[in-house]
């Protein structure tokens, strides 16, 4: 958080004041952590930019995405029933998109202009006009809906059914249900594949990928992964091709080869790894956990390699990246009574 210097009470005052009328308006300054703050992360390759309040109650925060075109992140404040959108040009909250029941998933298709949100206090998919920021229609998205993925070829989204042990497919053209895909089991994360053009979902309680063919919405293959416990978290790269999996039973990151869908790595996260961010223009791959650790990895051709972990904040469970600036952004549900975004960027390679 920031730290005000002593001897400037008529600057703590201003900005206290400034503070109050920005935060009545919805809207809040940009808070940069000044030069020698402490540095959250030991143990990370980052330092620290800045932590920027974020509005409403110092509750849950979960998914996030980021519209490289827009320089906007979305954050869904999953406690508060809110978008959260998040300027990062100007490191500033620029609007807030209310009436989302406990909102989990978030995920931008900037070809779309749209954002969808799942709402699971309703059991909906809720898609918002990026341009206005409005609600425009409302889908049955199955008993809890969770993570999204959109395919780009078919103009599909898939949506986690976490409890519901399904896959719910929705036509983003005419915001209409038009498939339910039943997994045998309970899903966790679910991710496009742009090599395959498959969608891959996590089946947490089958320790198993299951690979969906979108022209069909049909299940072409289950992957067994062997080493997995509660497989929730999941991000595909097309290069290397690989699919990273989290699991939070047992606090590990497995690296399946897609090609050859293989587990061909292992490795030891922090506690209950959650949600995985990658940035290709430096090969780095986050893993965050509800305990609040960041692990970090590098990625390579040829295999994975651990460059770091360390406490980040409280339940720093969720990681977005800017893939131009490299930064990473952290939102925390509770630092000294409110929440924040907590934005680190990545050291050089040379003092790794």
């Amino acid at each position: 958080m920031m730290r005000i210097r002593p001897g400037g009470s008529r600057a703590v005052l201003l900005y206290l004041a400034l503070l109050a009328v920005s935060a009545a308006a919805g809207i809040i300054l940009h808070v940069i952590a000044p030069a020698g703050a402490e540095q959250p992360a030991a143990g990370l390759p980052l330092d620290h930019v800045a932590d920027v309040p974020l509005p409403g109650r110092a509750t849950r925060l979960d998914y996030v995405s980021y519209d490289a075109a827009r320089h906007l992140l979305f954050i869904a404040h999953l406690g508060d029933s809110e978008v959260i959108v998040f300027d990062t040009l100007n490191s500033r909250v620029v609007s807030r998109v209310r009436d989302i029941a406990a909102v989990h998933g978030v995920l931008v298709v900037p070809a779309l202009g749209r954002v969808y949100a799942s709402a699971t206090g309703t059991n909906e998919v809720v898609a918002i006009d990026e341009a206005s920021m409005r609600v425009v229609a409302r889908v049955p998205g199955g008993v809890f809906p969770d993570g999204i993925a959109y395919e780009p070829g078919s103009r599909k989204l898939y949506v986690s059914d976490e409890t519901g042990g399904t896959v719910t497919v929705i036509d983003a053209l005419s915001n209409r249900r038009v498939s339910t895909i039943a997994l045998g089991g309970e899903a966790g994360n679910t991710q496009y594949d742009p090599v395959s053009r498959h969608m891959f979902v996590n089946v947490q309680t089958r320790r198993q990928l299951v690979e969906i063919d979108p022209s069909t919405d049909t299940i072409t293959d289950r992957i067994d992964l062997p080493g997995a416990n509660g497989n929730h978290g999941l991000a595909i790269v097309a290069q290397p091709h690989r699919a990273f999996i989290a699991c939070e039973g047992n606090n590990r990151l497995l690296v399946l080869d897609m090609p050859t869908k293989r587990v061909i790595q292992s490795l030891e996260v922090g506690g209950q790894p959650d949600v995985l961010a990658y940035d290709p223009g430096r090969d780095l791959l986050y893993v965050a956990g509800e305990a609040g650790v960041v692990s970090m990895f590098r990625v390579s051709g040829t295999a994975v390699d651990k460059i770091g972990e360390g406490l980040v904040g409280p339940y720093a469970h969720v990681v977005g990246v800017n893939t131009e600036t490299h930064r990473a952004y952290f939102p925390l549900k509770n630092v000294n009574g409110r929440p924040v975004l907590r934005i680190m960027t990545p050291r050089t390679m040379e003092v790794w």
